[in-house]
């Protein structure tokens, strides 16, 4: 599974939230696993939209789509609990 670069945007929320080596961790991890335990990886409702996100940690997730089998874009990091 490959990940698509980052957005700018999303680069500086994970420096400014000071989670880059987290972020990091957790997409090498998907990138070998989608499915790997400690993602938690979830299909997000609807589900007819078909997006998904994966834990960066307790706190805040990484929305994410399938562009193919193979390789996926992060579409959005943000708090969980907000």
């Amino acid at each position: 599974m490959r990940v698509k670069s980052l957005r700018p945007d999303l680069k500086r929320y994970l420096t400014k939230h000071n989670l880059k080596k987290k972020f990091d961790k957790q997409v090498a991890l998907f990138e070998s696993n989608p499915r790997h335990p400690s993602l938690n990886t979830e299909r997000l409702e609807p589900k007819q939209l078909k997006v998904y996100s994966f834990r960066i940690d307790r706190k805040y997730r990484a929305i994410f789509i399938f562009i193919t089998p193979e390789e996926s874009e992060i579409i959005d990091i943000n708090d969980h609990y907000q």
